[in-house]
């Protein structure tokens, strides 16, 4: 049976509960939690493993329209659509539930961008999940991979590398936070060791009116490896790709919150 989980930003059980029986109704199982805000214990993690099971096929997210105009929500929520789709591709179906008023997409966090955007009062909402679970998307694969890792232990990580390509040298930067620490091994973990090609620190550079801190390395990163940033706070903006000495350079960029 295809599942649905659940994330309430709403402290509403009548709210979740209504959600999780119009579900049922049309033959979904459904199943979710309550969000947690609390970035400094990035419980923003906790249902990865949920979200990552086999049989679960769509991602729904219950909340006002502040809800999704909170930093600290969008930027928890965000990194675990980013992990997800990056464990089960980015087609993986992501659905915002609204218990009033509207977004714009285009508003959204990177990873939410594509989501779909529903009102909770809508009498069809049931029927539409249903069709959405069973249609799901092509999404288009950009030429990098993109990773997030955390918890209180290791601390915030994001993994970077090409899908295909090969990178001589990589660099990572953040508009606001932090960049502590940063590795390079194979692609899918946290390596124990790295050793780093020229390693450099405290980069700077402006896009689009904000500045950013970068680091980078001069390892070679291919399909099957990767580099690896730990960072603290909550970087806005994160852009990375190839290392360049140039003055301009072709980057990815993406928005967090």
């Amino acid at each position: 049976m295809k599942k649905v989980w659940l994330s309430s930003l709403v402290k509403s059980e009548e709210a979740v509960k209504k959600s999780i029986i119009q579900l049922k109704t049309y033959g979904l199982e459904a199943n979710g939690h309550f969000w947690e805000d609390d970035l400094d214990k990035m419980a923003w993690i906790k249902p990865r493993e949920e979200l990552l099971a086999a049989d679960t096929s769509l991602w729904a997210i219950l909340g006002s329209v502040a809800d999704f105009q909170t930093p600290s929500l969008r930027y928890g929520l965000s990194l675990l659509a980013t992990t997800v789709k990056a464990q089960k591709g980015l087609s993986f179906p992501i659905l915002l539930l609204l218990s009033d008023g509207t977004i714009d997409s285009r508003e959204l966090p990177t990873a939410l961008k594509d989501a779909d955007i529903m009102s909770i009062a809508d009498p069809g909402l049931g029927a539409k999940v249903v069709a959405r679970v069973h249609s799901p998307r092509k999404a288009t694969q950009p030429d990098y991979r993109l990773d997030v890792y955390g918890n209180a232990q290791i601390g915030q990580w994001f993994e970077i590398g090409p899908v295909d390509d090969t990178w001589q040298g990589a660099m990572f930067g953040v508009s606001e936070g932090n960049i502590i620490f940063q590795a390079v091994g194979p692609k899918g973990s946290l390596p124990s060791q790295s050793t780093l090609n020229y390693p450099m620190q405290g980069l700077k550079m402006t896009l689009g009116g904000k500045e950013f801190t970068a680091w980078a390395v001069k390892n070679e990163i291919g399909a099957t490896s990767s580099y690896f940033s730990k960072v603290e706070g909550c970087p806005e903006v994160i852009l990375f790709g190839a290392f360049s000495e140039d003055d301009e350079t072709d980057v990815f960029v993406v928005e967090l919150k």
